[in-house]
């Protein structure tokens, strides 16, 4: 993490009530494919890397940012970053790319990209992102591990 924190006073948003199950999610007998909803539950509370807020509060992701075609197993997440320069977007990609990966069937292709038009660098934080050898290659080091683990986990850091 920086020495300095980027974005000292984000705006912070209220976060969206939480998702009510039916029956039909508990029925193993019943199909329920994967929705936007679900997904963004699955990312919404990763804490981000420089504040003890979740990427949901800081709107870094949001609902409508969240495609899902359960049928041909693919998932596409847009994530906005708080600024314009920020230094941690590849951390809060390999974030979002590693919770998904981690919680959904290998079937799922899963895309992460910022949000078009957000970020500076956004075709070079695309690009790496979008690089199964670098994503692999970045969750070897075990630092870089910790951190996102850190971020992905659901107890907040204060």
């Amino acid at each position: 993490m920086p020495a300095e924190i980027e974005n000292i006073n984000p705006n912070v948003y209220q976060k969206c009530n939480e998702r009510e199950t039916t029956v039909a999610e508990y029925d193993e007998n019943i199909e329920d494919p994967f929705d936007e909803r679900e997904i963004f539950d699955l990312i919404r509370n990763i804490n981000d890397p420089e504040h003890p807020l979740t990427l949901e509060e800081l709107h870094v992701v949001q609902k409508d940012l969240v495609k899902v075609n359960s049928e041909q197993n693919f998932v596409k997440i847009n994530f906005t970053p708080t600024i314009p320069h920020c230094s941690m977007a590849t951390l809060i990609g390999l974030s979002i790319r590693v919770k998904l990966l981690r919680s959904l069937p290998p079937r799922f292709k899963v895309e992460v990209e910022i949000t078009p038009g957000t970020h500076a660098s956004e075709n070079a934080v695309n690009k790496q992102l979008a690089d199964k050898e670098r994503v692999a290659a970045a969750l070897e080091n075990s630092h870089l591990a910790e951190v996102i683990n850190q971020c992905i986990s659901h107890n907040l850091k204060l």
